[in-house]
């Protein structure tokens, strides 16, 4: 039996489906009661948890509790066949179907827990799929000394995983150097990477070794290195293709064994296409290419390293609120930007819950920053527009989601439409109605449920009260 599975299954469900216990035994450990379960994931880590799909009490608020309580755990629908999966895919991490026997199972199960633990073995916090999949690959390229190209937004953790593949290589004995090629001047670039014989330059007392020779054996991560100059693309091709290059102002040809790991967050093909990146250098270093998407497009990793960092910066936590407004925003900064955040939070609410007025005056001071930023640094006039224009939309896509998840997070189950409805309270939402008007309706029954109370309004709708206070004046509902 593996301890840290848990099989939620009461003795209905095992007299009821007499090949569930043939399927699962042996694989986890049973849990009759989800009181039950709460109390064994406060007391220890539990890796994965399976739900049968007709488990009694089962629902999305549920399996929120459960999330908050233990964020890296895994929670996956186990179900007859795959047609019928949960039609709200996102509640779990994946579906086991009982059809595939119990070997099948075993194995399943078995992959599930050796990708987490791949995972926790390069010390990257989530539950992704795309996460697990960097993970996978960083296991496989590792112990290789092939040159990589790592592919993602700033802030999304590009160094992490160039330092897994080092420290998980035959190099890991020896130097990993990090350099930010889009922070230099192409000349102070060129000594840094190769380095110069005294008298190469004005200044240049004595002779020094650069970061090439400095990782020899080692690895060497070029980061933004679509920032570079064509000139110094045609020394680094030259690197990659034999190991040899010409320190500034010498004459003689010095070899390092350093390995290359390189990161962008530009589209190289494009930069390609326009001249100013050389293809075959392209090629070279992305031997394999490690794609690591932003938060947004793997948004099962925010909440787990939203606990991690405000674990790590002594938070007690969030309000319910303030987790549906973290988890739907879209941290166009990614986990650079989330780290800050519960940064800023310990410093100005050291040891306090983080409610959601504090989440909002953080999002809406960065909406306001993002949109008052004159220029996009790095790029040209045309391709700064677009950005500036690009995270626009983003921003306004993201406040759509919010809205709509919120609807229909609000929205009452199917069933309570059809059993004992007397509730004159519960908003009505016609066909043809726009958002606005859903929004409106939603908002009045909250009022009506709760007396007219503001602040149980909010928190019954899941928003902060200056939200609120908004929306009552712009519906003129005040």
């Amino acid at each position: 039996m593996i301890q840290n599975v848990l099989i939620l299954a009461d003795e209905s469900l095992l007299k009821r489906e007499s090949d569930f216990d043939t399927a699962f035994r042996g694989v986890g450990e049973y849990v009759e009661h989800l009181s039950h379960l709460y109390s064994i994931i406060r007391e220890r880590d539990v890796e994965l948890i399976l739900i049968p799909q007709d488990f009694p009490g089962i629902n999305r608020g549920i399996i929120r509790r459960i999330r908050t309580r233990t964020p890296l755990t895994d929670i996956w629908q186990v179900v007859g066949s795959e047609k019928d999966q949960s039609e709200d895919e996102n509640i779990y991490d994946g579906f086991i179907s009982l059809n595939d026997g119990a070997e099948q199972i075993s194995k399943k199960v078995g992959r599930i827990l050796y990708r987490k633990s791949l995972l926790k073995k390069f010390g990257m916090v989530g539950r992704s799929e795309k996460l697990k999949v960097v993970a996978e690959t960083i296991e496989r390229i590792a112990p290789t000394p092939i040159s990589v190209l790592i592919i993602g937004p700033s802030g999304s953790g590009k160094e992490l995983v160039a330092r897994a593949i080092h420290d998980f290589s035959p190099r890991s004995d020896a130097r990993f150097v990090a350099v930010n090629c889009g922070a230099l001047a192409e000349g102070v670039l060129e000594s840094e990477l190769f380095g110069h014989e005294k008298g190469a330059f004005t200044g240049s007392v004595g002779k020094r070794d650069g970061l090439f020779l400095q990782a020899n054996n080692g690895t060497i991560f070029l980061d933004e290195i679509g920032e570079t100059k064509p000139d110094i693309q045609v020394k680094l091709l030259r690197v990659l293709e034999d190991g040899y290059f010409y320190p500034v102002g010498g004459d003689k040809p010095v070899r390092s064994d350093a390995r290359v790991i390189a990161a962008t967050n530009r589209d190289l093909s494009e930069a390609i296409r326009n001249g100013t990146f050389r293809e075959d250098l392209y090629f070279r270093l992305g031997v394999v290419k490690i794609n690591l998407p932003a938060l947004y497009d793997r948004r099962k990793d925010i909440l787990p390293l939203l606990y991690f960092f405000a674990k790590k910066e002594g938070l007690k936590g969030f309000s319910d609120s303030a987790l549906d407004l973290l988890i739907r925003y879209d941290w166009p900064g990614n986990v650079r930007e989330l780290r800050n955040f519960t940064a800023r939070m310990s410093a100005l609410h050291p040891g306090g819950e983080i409610s959601a007025a504090e989440v909002e005056q953080f999002i809406d001071e960065q909406s306001m920053s993002r949109t008052n930023l004159p220029v996009v640094t790095g790029h040209s006039p045309e391709e700064a527009g677009h950005e500036l224009i690009y995270h626009a939309l983003l921003s306004l896509g993201n406040e759509i989601k919010m809205l709509r998840d919120l609807i229909i997070d609000n929205l009452p189950a199917k069933h309570e439409f059809e059993v004992h409805d007397t509730d004159n309270n519960r908003p009505e939402f016609k066909p043809n109605q726009n958002l606005k008007e859903m929004e409106q309706e939603l908002i009045i029954s909250a009022l009506k449920k709760t007396d007219g109370n503001r602040k149980a309004a909010a928190k019954l709708l899941g928003i902060g009260e200056r939200t609120l206070y908004r929306k009552l004046k712009e519906y003129d509902l005040s």
